[in-house]
């Protein structure tokens, strides 16, 4: 194992060591002794199958046989998540193929931050996450199932999943990717399309045109952003079938991989010798994974919050400090947009992920000791999927890359760091994506301009205000002010500032997520503006000090100055209400910092566990 890796590790499992003992007990308790519905009296057995086939019923009865649970976060609106629609059928006819029994448990909501950005809506994302683990919570909550198959993609959704399948850690449980869409306008172009719409070159039917030739079909969006991320992570978790993230929907490929891990969750119940709960392949060395992979691929700064929460799920935990410690011992392997021209489908076609985990595998930058929903140990997930007679066969995966623009080597990286570093100074602490800048480093000392939200920046931007070189600050953005949406409006006016030669960055208490890209962006800072935080009391003209190098985030303004200065109070009762908002205001109240996850469900050690 790689030196630094395996510190981290160690000092996760030290520091989780009381939390991840009783988070064990917890689920060794929940499991039980045989099919958990046989503790169910009579009339509670026939709620749960009385709208059962009576070949099911027979099934359910004899209790000797598993039933699973299929958890979905189908909806039509969104295309990552439209092809779920038949996957319920396909899974229960394969489970019944098998000799058991699935039922549809319950669904998740499902939003998407590409139709919510800039949008109200978008205040209510983060937040949805915790809503989806409590869902998937409520759905296995009959006591009725043996194991579970969790079916989502985007970027809430699947934490939500994984956090509430870790809370009935007991189950086996298998995620069922639905893969991306074909190819389509490349994401340069679109952003080349994008900055000309910000500068008033082209107009709204142009930008449509090429927003649509982008998203065009089922699956979803091409570019690497948090769903992708997702994916590639949970597949480096040991959750998904070897080589099933990435296959695209409506594929006779991708049917076949929902068939084969439908029979594969059959297999590891209590039921058989080979037990193999959620709770046991997600540990620490998992979570390491799953962080290493990220970084090597220069992945979503949104799992800077979500792989924490996950991760306090199982009784681990995780802190910024160790993504960046990890990321100096990671090198950046793969060029995928926003870090690049290519998407995802390229990054496949290079490689795939049989290629990254033998990289990573080889280099020993990642466990191998570790459970999956395959057995133990990583070497499956070497091999790539493909089709026989109808049916998935495992074969060799690739040994080098086909396209040295997309996917490198570790001998060769793209750079030698993951790309992603954390700053603190005066200002707090915050997260910085690197791995997508034009220059490996950024250093920049500059006057901020200070806006109280996204949408006053426009203004700025089309009256030449901006012109100049600024640190632009967007504060009242966090988690307990407004749910902490993510910026990308920001992105394109930024971005032109930047192409007319004026040296730019970002610093807010608000996200960027994976679409983060060539504009320094100090992200998550942490104490948040509402919440006392310094941001607070920055004013326009302050000189602020952005440095990857040092790791700085400076406020250079003296102490006796900021004594007397008051801190901004903002009037977020509008932002507040509508559009479901007023809803949220008991999970506003109480979700916690960026570095803590920004989580409503985990607030002490005791109730982690």
């Amino acid at each position: 194992m790689n030196t630094q890796v395996n510190e981290v590790t160690q000092r996760i499992i030290e520091r989780s060591k009381v939390s991840r003992a009783a988070y064990l007990a917890k689920i060794e308790r929940a499991r039980g002794q045989g099919p958990h519905r046989g503790v169910l009296s009579c009339g509670n057995l026939a709620h749960g199958f009385a709208a059962c086939s009576s070949s099911d019923k027979s099934d359910l009865r004899s209790m000797t046989k598993a039933n699973i649970a299929i958890v979905s976060s189908y909806n039509d609106m969104l295309s990552a998540h439209q092809p779920y629609e038949t996957y319920p059928q396909i899974i229960k006819d394969a489970v019944k193929e098998v000799g058991s029994v699935a039922q549809f448990a319950g669904g998740v909501p499902a939003m998407c931050d590409g139709v919510t950005q800039g949008n109200p809506g978008m205040e209510l994302s983060l937040m949805s996450r915790d809503v989806i683990a409590q869902s998937a919570a409520v759905a296995l909550s009959h006591n009725m199932f043996d194991g579970a198959m969790m079916l989502g993609i985007c970027d809430k959704i699947v934490p939500g999943l994984l956090i509430g399948s870790l809370s009935f850690g007991h189950l086996p449980t298998v995620f069922v990717p639905a893969g991306p869409m074909p190819s389509g306008l490349p994401n340069k172009e679109k952003a080349r399309v994008r900055q000309a719409f910000a500068e008033g070159k082209v107009g709204r039917d142009k930008l449509l045109e090429a927003e649509s030739q982008s998203y065009h079909s089922a699956g979803t969006c091409t570019f690497y952003g948090t769903a992708n991320s997702n994916q590639l992570v949970v597949e480096m978790m040991g959750l998904h079938l070897p080589g099933s993230s990435f296959v695209n929907p409506g594929t006779e490929l991708r049917d076949a991989l929902t068939r084969a891990a439908a029979r594969q969750v059959t297999r590891l119940t209590a039921l058989g010798d080979n037990y193999a709960p959620i709770g046991h392949i997600v540990d620490e060395k998992a979570i390491v994974n799953g962080i290493v992979a990220l970084l090597a691929t220069g992945g979503s700064t949104n799992h800077t919050m979500h792989l924490i929460a996950v991760a306090r799920a199982a009784g681990i935990i995780v802190n910024w400090d160790d993504f960046s410690e990890l990321s100096n011992a990671v090198p950046l392997l793969t060029r995928i947009y926003p870090n690049g021209s290519a998407d995802i489908n390229h990054f496949v076609a290079a490689g795939g992920m049989s290629l990254l985990f033998k990289q990573l595998l080889d280099a020993g930058l990642i466990h191998n000791d570790v459970k999956t929903i395959c057995g133990d140990g990583l070497e499956q997930y070497t091999k790539e999927p493909a089709l026989q007679d109808g049916e998935v066969i495992w074969r060799d995966g690739p040994e080098k890359s086909h396209d040295a623009e997309v996917f490198a080597s570790v001998a060769q990286p793209f750079k030698p760091d993951g790309g992603l570093s954390v700053l603190s100074g005066n200002l707090g602490r915050a997260v910085i994506k690197t791995s997508a800048l034009r220059n490996p480093h950024c250093q920049l000392k500059a006057p901020a301009v200070v806006f109280e939200d996204q949408y006053e920046l426009d203004a700025a931007f089309k009256a030449g205000d901006l012109d100049k070189d600024c640190i632009v600050v967007v504060r009242f953005q966090g988690p307990a002010a407004i749910g902490m949406p993510e910026l990308h409006r920001l992105t394109p006016p930024l971005g032109v500032l930047q192409d007319r030669g004026y040296n730019v960055a970002l610093v807010t208490d608000g996200r960027m997520s994976g679409a983060s890209g060539k504009v320094p962006a100090a992200i998550h800072v942490t104490p948040e503006a509402y919440l006392g935080g310094l941001l607070s009391k920055v004013q326009t003209g302050d000189i602020i000090e952005l440095d990857t190098k040092t790791g700085a985030l400076t406020l250079h303004v003296d102490e006796d100055t900021l004594a007397q200065r008051t801190p901004v109070v903002a009037d977020l009762t509008m932002v507040h209400q509508g559009m479901g908002r007023e809803l949220f205001a008991g999970m506003r109240s109480v979700i916690t910092g960026a570095e803590e996850g920004a989580c409503t469900l985990f607030h002490t050690q005791e109730q982690n566990v």
